[in-house]
């Protein structure tokens, strides 16, 4: 278990609720790609993929909580793109 990587995902989770946040409460897309997070979800799912394979530890709990939350902001994503073609 690296420490480096343990703080290299808290701080990258630490920026997702606040995005997940923005994303409820304005109801756009505008300032998101969908892109991005799509190569953001493939990263951590290669990080849990190599820690099932090769080296499993407890560090894999943290990639999965990232790619819940970047999988939910995602979702969000596309809710609100429906919403922008409605109105």
């Amino acid at each position: 278990m690296s420490i480096f990587e343990i703080v290299m995902l808290v701080c990258f989770g630490a920026a997702w609720p606040f995005s997940i946040y923005r994303s409820c409460r304005s109801r756009a897309t505008g300032g998101k790609s969908v892109f991005f997070l799509v190569i953001v979800l493939i990263g951590y799912l290669a990080g849990i993929a190599n820690k099932l394979f090769y080296r499993f530890d407890d560090v894999v709990y943290l990639y999965v909580l990232n790619f819940a939350m970047v999988s939910v902001d995602t979702a969000l994503w596309f809710r609100n793109k429906k919403l922008e073609k409605k109105a």
